[in-house]
């Protein structure tokens, strides 16, 4: 299999680095209920990058690491969604992905056809199907979301642990300010009604170790 690196492009709870270690390192992240087993490659990302892609996320279904929705990614919402890029190798992605399916590290999955096409599905599950949204020195972006876009039945709040989660991470990847990475969630499909600006605020402080600017 080719191993020339790419990016592999986070915006759910892996926009906090230390909660993505736990893909690449193993263990389990604070608050969450599953402890991750790690890439064959335990090597943090090459490179990173705060990142914005066309589209926007919702909170759907229900996380069995978290409890309340997860954060899932339509190219075809309103707007842009934050996000942040990790230059790892596609052994390192394909391991990465194999966690989120929740299938045991070890495949090296072909992505030739997401590369070519922009879009692969590898299976029919919540985070199996692979969409290229982009390139970035010579390398290709990828992230992964559900197979089709969100019903309003699928709708569901996400939990405060995983707020902090994504909330932190906003603020460590792009330097946003608690008031920015809060209004920001809680405009999210899912989201909105169910929390306030008011009462994420206080899941998001003090400042994650790292932030910038």
């Amino acid at each position: 299999m080719d191993d020339e690196p790419l990016w592999y492009v986070a915006y759910g709870s892996n926009l906090y680095r230390e909660r993505f270690g736990c893909y690449l390192a193993g263990g389990r992240p604070s608050g969450g209920a599953r402890h991750y087993p790690g890439c064959r490659d335990p090597r943090r990302a090459r490179a990173e990058a705060p990142v914005t892609m066309p589209g926007g996320i919702y909170f759907a279904l229900t996380s069995l690491v978290w409890g309340g929705g997860m954060a899932f990614y339509d190219p075809d919402l309103p707007g842009r969604a934050a996000a942040r890029a990790y230059l790892l190798s596609r052994r390192q992605f394909s391991d990465v992905i194999s966690q989120e399916m929740r299938r045991a590290p070890g495949t090296d999955h072909d992505l030739s056809e997401v590369v070519r096409t922009g879009r692969q599905r590898l299976g029919p599950g919540r985070y199996e199907t692979v969409l290229k949204v982009g390139e970035r020195g010579g390398h290709p972006m990828l992230t992964f979301t559900a197979p089709a876009p969100h019903g309003p039945a699928e709708l569901n709040a996400p939990t405060a642990p995983y707020l902090t989660m994504l909330g932190n991470g906003l603020r460590e990847a792009h330097g946003w300010t608690a008031q920015r990475a809060a209004s920001y969630l809680c405009a999210r499909p899912g989201a909105t009604g169910a929390w306030h600006p008011g009462t994420v605020l206080p899941l998001l402080t003090p400042a994650p170790t790292g932030a910038s600017g």
